[in-house]
């Protein structure tokens, strides 16, 4: 809900970097080429770009310089390859390394410099890509974008926050041979979707450190003989693991036993009153397994606790302090502002000024924003009203919005200085002090990577932050009844959407929609968000009042029983592999550790499967449950 106004700022530095800096050094450098037993690797000295020889394949893989501003200096063959690059733009003098791993099919480039970094670094140069190949973008749960696409935007996403991308990588394949990126330093780090002549690509860049250069930034470049995007996310897996993200929802069961209340579990957003009524109606119809999202009274919480597989939970935010002094012209204060955090706990911008966060509407109809909490000191402010709370209010559950939404931001008040690096630490020590200190099963919006070992569901993983309804964080009760043409494309295109989320961490956090983006949202597509929800095994949201329940009663039980039972038996598996069954993408189909197959049909005609069993049109046929 906060991803525009980010959206604008990075677009701006998108066009910084493809300012022309001067052309090419005046005595062009030599080429240099390494090599192990998979993979041969040029660096050509007239710009810069790589050009990668599989040995096993003898495919070809060339980089092209499409940002300008890169000079190469001198390169030669030390420890791998090893360049002196000036940045025009900056004046920043960069060494640049390529290192091979071993005999892997795998190298790392490593860019150092020192000093001030006005401007970011677009480094190293994408790798162009052929016709019939796409784009695998981890955006949210994930997408894919062919690469002849025309009408696929420019765009920059960050790689620190969940309005960007949520993992650490980027690739490109044609479904047979595939190359990817993993970005290694990714706290400061970007990727654009840019052209290289006509076709998509994408391409690495980089943000200064508060002002400056600072650390080593590394990206590594891996290369497949055989494999798709499900080679990219298994190899992708092994690095989470590596670098201690990877904890399965197994092992936070172990440590917490009502993270087994969500699992499987609808996620249900309703304002009524009679809440514990609305449950108990929602059981008796057959929608058993329910997270009730909504705060209640004490009597409330306590009634639901006692229910069978009913998670009890409430939102809470540690990001927007309101100017006191704007009380008056509200039409109402939010209870869960800090507000004593104004002004002395507020985050600054490089300039001085605060940083402005959610915009409220006034009684005039004009928005006055916020203040942005400094992340260094929200766990103060967590640490004053949750614990006290439960000793009246017996939630199990608890939601923190916009923690691992909103970017990883810098703080230039001397009180509390961040960098980052520095604002992620502390916003992932506010989410473990509310599951592990306060034993709670804790969500957050949208969703990263960097919370894994300390959440157990994200709202929002499941919905794609570019392609929702218009205000979708502000008009959540809004029932849609049209359909705009981004939301059908992409938001629920079977030919755009890649399960990428669910490959890596299926089995350590639960994916749901967006609380603007529910299943019921648009009725139109009702159907085919269940398709999707059973597909990845994941639950669905639900959104209404008592009326809509009332009204659409039996469509919600259907949408529970067609997605439910799934995420409940592949909950704490791994998917182990998504298949495309026809060329337009129509059926596919999804394989999980315990046995468990999922095959749906999108299109508009039956399918037979090699085993002679027929998927109907929007149809799913499951094996192993």
């Amino acid at each position: 809900m906060r991803w525009r106004r980010s959206f604008y700022l990075n677009l701006s530095l998108v066009l910084a970097l493809l300012i022309d800096g001067g052309g090419q050094a005046a005595d062009e450098a030599k080429d240099v080429t390494i090599r192990n037993a998979a993979l041969a690797v040029t660096f050509r000295g007239a710009d810069g770009t790589l050009s990668v020889e599989d040995l096993r394949t003898q495919r070809r893989w060339e980089q092209r310089a499409i940002a300008k501003g890169i000079e190469v200096v001198s390169v030669e063959a030390k420890d791998g390859i090893r360049a002196t690059l000036r940045h025009a733009p900056s004046k920043l003098e960069i060494t640049a390394t390529v290192q091979l791993d071993g005999d892997k099919p795998e190298f790392v480039v490593a860019l150092s410099a020192k000093g001030k970094m006005p401007n970011p670094v677009a480094y190293p140069h994408p790798f162009v890509t052929e016709k019939g190949s796409y784009l695998v973008v981890p955006m949210n749960e994930g997408i894919s974008y062919p690469v002849e696409d025309e009408t696929i935007k420019p765009m920059r996403l960050i790689a620190y926050g969940g309005h960007g991308i949520c993992m650490g990588f980027w690739g490109a394949t044609d479904g047979k041979q595939a190359m990817m990126a993993i970005i290694e330093t990714p706290d400061d780090a970007g990727v654009r979707v840019a052209r290289a002549g006509d076709l998509l690509c994408l391409a690495p860049d980089w943000e200064s450190q508060r002002g400056e250069w600072g650390y080593e930034r590394r990206l590594r470049y891996v290369f497949f003989d055989k494999g798709d995007h499900v080679a990219m996310c298994k190899r992708y897996r092994g690095h989470a693991k590596q670098i201690g993200l990877f904890k399965t929802l197994e092992q936070k069961r172990r440590e917490n036993p009502n993270v087994d209340l969500l699992v499987g579990a609808v996620n249900v957003w309703c304002w009524e009153r009679d809440a514990v009524g609305i449950a108990k109606e929602m059981q008796a119809a057959g929608i058993e397994r329910i997270l009730w999202s909504n705060r209640q009274g004490p009597d409330g919480i306590r009634a639901m606790n006692a229910m069978p597989m009913v998670l009890t939970s409430r939102y809470d935010i540690y990001q927007d302090v309101m100017n006191p002094e704007n009380f008056k012209l509200l039409r109402g204060v939010h209870s869960d502002w800090p507000t004593e955090a104004w002004p002395k706990d507020i985050m600054l911008d490089a300039k001085g000024d605060w940083r402005r966060g959610w915009e409220v509407t006034a009684r005039d109809g004009s928005r006055i924003p916020c203040g942005v909490l400094c992340d260094m000191r929200a766990l103060d402010y967590a640490k004053k009203r949750i614990p006290p709370e439960l000793q009246t209010h017996d939630y199990r559950c608890r939601f923190i919005d916009t923690t691992t939404a909103s970017p990883w931001r810098e703080c230039y008040n001397p009180d509390h200085p961040m960098t980052r690096s520095e604002s992620k630490k502390w916003k992932m020590e506010l989410l473990r002090f509310v599951s592990e200190d306060m034993k709670l099963v804790t969500g957050s919006e949208t969703g990263h990577e960097a919370s894994v070992p300390y959440v157990h569901y994200f709202e929002g993983m499941l919905s794609l932050g570019y392609y929702r309804v218009p205000d979708a964080g502000r008009r959540m009760q809004e029932i849609w009844e049209t359909v705009p043409e981004n939301v059908a494309k992409f938001q629920v295109g079977q030919r755009y959407r890649l399960p990428l989320w669910e490959l890596v961490y299926h089995d350590c956090v639960v994916a749901q929609w967006y609380w603007g983006d529910y299943n019921n949202k648009l009725p139109a597509l009702w159907d085919k968000r269940d398709l999707f929800n059973a597909l990845y095994g994941t639950p669905p949201m639900f959104m209404f009042n008592r009326k809509f329940w009332e009204s659409n009663k039996e469509r919600f039980v259907q949408s529970y029983r067609a997605t439910c039972p799934i995420a409940r038996a592949t909950g704490y598996s791994e998917m182990t592999d998504h298949r495309f069954l026809t060329p337009d993408r129509d059926v596919q189909q999804t394989v999980f550790a315990n046995g468990v197959t999922v095959t749906v049909n999108f299109g508009e005609k039956p399918f037979k499967m090699a085993d002679g069993t027929e998927v109907k049109a929007m149809g799913c046929v499951v094996k192993g449950m």
